[in-house]
């Protein structure tokens, strides 16, 4: 990081003044805070500024800084400190900001750097030949899962590769930005895993538009059911039914009374309880007979490998192929593939779906080949080895 000053007094403006929409803008922010704490709107007050100007000015600092009734200090502490803040003029179409924290920097922020010595300037915050491109390296910009990135003017491109970077300046160079789209620039969702998800893979259950609607006017509307119409808790005619109120085994009616045809006879205490443990067995044959059988928790078996969708193998040759350059392939995998006669890459690019299910199962992956895409990786490995896979992935393989 480079020490942030304002620029040179030459290049500086006289004076500044929002114009009539920032100034009715900036009002806003300010009235967004109480009273007494009104330079709280330093940041997008100077924001707005940089917007209007293209770059913070001294001239700006203060203007801002008598508005919100602040020292000069305090205001020129704030623009100094967030580099988001452009102290000097800046590309008219881009200014790239580079990451160089430390997870960009091991992922290649150096490399992306030099991109913009060769393509805009040797030195940070100086313009290319036309005024319109322009660089520095700033710190962390938020996106480290993404590493390595940068962000030009508002908007982030991440998972970015030397190439890439350099296709992006030539985009913006030729006025041509509005169509790069930001964020991940190899095809990847936002922060999910590089190898796809494995979790929430299916989002019917969470979205809106594909959840159980339910039933009645009254539900859809929110509104709640009402008491007369609420299902009863079960434990309700436990309590209430006089059949458990007394030891004979007396049968009670819809309404909960006793019936009329059925009176509680004497009971002789100690026959009672000399037939209670056949009265219990009775119960509990009946119980076996009513109940359904449980089915046998059946455990997936492994493909057989003699099964017809199991992969063709070969002999070891004298020189396999590194199958652990496929994501997804560790040692502990590898070894099993050669078990199977799996030693090559194009072996891996010709299997079939009926092939790919047989190894998915046997090494219990759940889907995982299709997720990380074997096929695809394999055939680029087979293709052109690491710098075939390097152009189709824009990474190297691990």
């Amino acid at each position: 990081m480079s020490v942030r000053r304002l620029a040179e007094p030459a290049i500086q403006p006289a004076a500044f003044a929002f114009n009539r929409a920032n100034a009715a803008e900036a009002k806003k922010w300010v009235k967004k805070y109480p009273k007494g704490r009104e330079q709280s709107a330093v940041i997008p007050l100077l924001m707005i500024a940089q917007e209007q100007e293209g770059w913070v000015t001294r001239a700006a600092i203060e203007t801002i800084a008598d508005m919100l009734d602040m020292p000069y200090i305090r205001a020129l502490e704030v623009a100094t400190f967030y580099t988001q803040f452009q102290l000097k003029p800046v590309g008219t179409r881009a200014h790239i900001q580079v990451c160089g924290t430390t997870p960009c920097m091991l992922r290649g922020s150096e490399a992306l750097m030099q991109v913009c010595r060769d393509k805009i300037h040797p030195e940070q915050f100086h313009t290319n030949a036309d005024g319109t491109l322009s660089w520095e390296e700033v710190e962390c910009l938020g996106a480290c899962v993404n590493a390595p990135m940068i962000m030009i003017f508002k908007d982030t491109y991440e998972d970015l590769t030397p190439e890439r970077l350099g296709e992006i300046i030539d985009a913006f160079e030729a006025g041509n930005g509005k169509d790069v789209k930001p964020g991940p620039q190899n095809e990847r969702f936002f922060s999910a895993p590089e190898t796809g998800f494995t979790s929430l893979t299916d989002e019917k259950a969470v979205l809106k538009a594909t959840r159980a609607k339910p039933s009645g006017a009254a539900k859809a509307k929110g509104d709640p059911v009402p008491p007369s119409k609420a299902a009863k808790p079960k434990t309700a005619a436990v309590e209430t039914s006089p059949a458990l109120k007394t030891p004979s085994r007396v049968k009670a009616s819809a309404n909960g009374e006793k019936a009329a045809s059925v009176s509680a006879p004497k009971v002789d205490r100690r026959a009672a309880n000399k037939a209670e443990p056949a009265v219990e067995a009775a119960d509990k044959q009946r119980k076996a007979r009513k109940a359904p059988a449980k089915p046998a928790s059946a455990k997936p078996q492994k493909p057989s490998l003699l099964d017809k969708d199991r992969p063709i193998g070969m002999e070891r040759p004298a020189a396999p192929d590194d199958l652990r350059l496929i994501s997804g392939v560790g040692p502990k995998i590898e070894k099993t593939l050669h078990e199977l006669g799996i030693f090559t890459y194009g072996q891996v690019a010709r299997w079939t779906k009926a092939e790919r299910a047989w190894v998915d199962g046997f090494l219990k992956f759940h889907g995982r080949i299709e997720r990380e895409d074997w096929i695809k990786q394999a055939k680029a490995l087979a293709k052109g080895g690491e710098a075939e896979y390097v152009r189709v992935f824009g990474k190297k393989p691990r």
